[in-house]
Order: structure tokens, then C-alpha cells, then sequence
């Protein structure tokens, strides 16, 4: 069984992550969603909000896709979390070369961690190369219209948060 890992704080989850999950999908018969709780970054959801709404995006994905999709949060490194959940596969989206260039050196790391696990890197639909949670979140703390970026779920949950203050 092809298990693939695909991890991201996904705070929240956009079109542009869920075009890589479509994708990614393809290529693996399990597909592992990894949440990072990343408290560092202080994230706009909380672990169990970002879960509920990517598990409630995927259901969809799974049936499309025929592929078992799964969200699994972590805290520990990514490599580990990838022999955790048995993955031979990490994905990773790509947008633009600065995303490269953060890549190419986490992949050696991982590399030198364990070097049985591939990393794949898969571009960003031109549609969605913009797309960027940081930015995302940005726009709809504004009020500002992100309807383009993320499906009426999370848009939802969106205007929600912000106009709570």
C-alpha cells in the first residue's frame, strides 16, 4: 500500500491545499492530511477546528478520488511523523521558488534523517499560486471578500471568527 503524507498547518485550509490533496490522492492509496499544532505560529483555529474542517473537506475528495484521505495532527518532526503513519511519500505544494528554496533544504534534511522516505513536490495550479492562509486570513480580518480562495465552509467559519473580534 502506497501511503503518502501531506502536512501543512492548513489554518486555514484553502483551494489551493485542497487542489494538492486532489492531486496528491493519484499518486498514493492512503492519503495521510498531517496537521502540525505549531504553536509557534499562532494559529487563527485551533488544532480541533482546523481538523473538523479538513476532515469535512475531504470526505468529498475521498469519494472522488476513491483513495482513503485521513487527518492525523502532529507535533513531533515531519519525518516522524511520516514513519508514524507508515507514509514512503511526503507531498509538498508548491507555489513559488521561495517555496523551493525552503524545501530543498528541508528535503535534506529529511534525507539525512531517513532516507527511504521521498519527498514530491507538486506546483500549485496557476489559479491558485497566490493562495496563502497568511494572506487569506489577512483579507477576511479586513473584511475583505475570500470567497475565491477557500470553499463556503471555511469561508463561513471566516466571517464567523472575525466578527467575534
Amino acid at each position: 500500500m502506497r501511503i503518502g503524507l501531506y502536512p501543512g498547518t492548513f489554518d486555514p485550509i484553502t483551494l489551493g491545499h485542497i487542489d494538492i490533496i486532489r492531486r496528491a490522492a493519484r499518486m498514493v492509496d492512503r492519503l495521510v492530511i498531517g496537521v502540525a499544532i505549531n504553536r509557534d505560529k499562532g494559529p487563527l483555529f485551533s488544532l480541533e477546528e482546523r481538523v473538523a474542517l479538513i476532515e469535512a473537506e475531504c470526505v468529498q475528495l475521498a469519494e472522488e478520488t476513491g483513495v482513503e484521505i485521513v487527518v492525523h495532527p502532529f507535533e513531533n518532526l515531519l519525518i516522524d511523523c511520516a514513519r508514524d503513519v507508515g507514509a514512503q511519500i511526503i507531498v509538498r505544494g508548491l507555489r513559488a521558488v521561495s517555496d523551493f528554496e525552503y524545501e530543498f533544504q528541508m528535503v535534506g534534511m529529511n534525507r539525512q534523517l531517513d532516507d527511504s522516505i521521498e519527498t514530491v513536490f507538486l506546483m500549485a495550479e496557476a489559479t491558485h499560486q497566490a493562495i496563502a492562509s497568511k494572506l487569506v486570513k489577512e483579507i477576511a480580518r479586513l473584511d475583505g471578500d475570500v470567497s475565491k480562495f477557500v470553499t463556503p465552509a471555511v469561508n463561513e467559519e471566516l466571517i464567523k471568527r472575525f466578527a467575534q473580534g
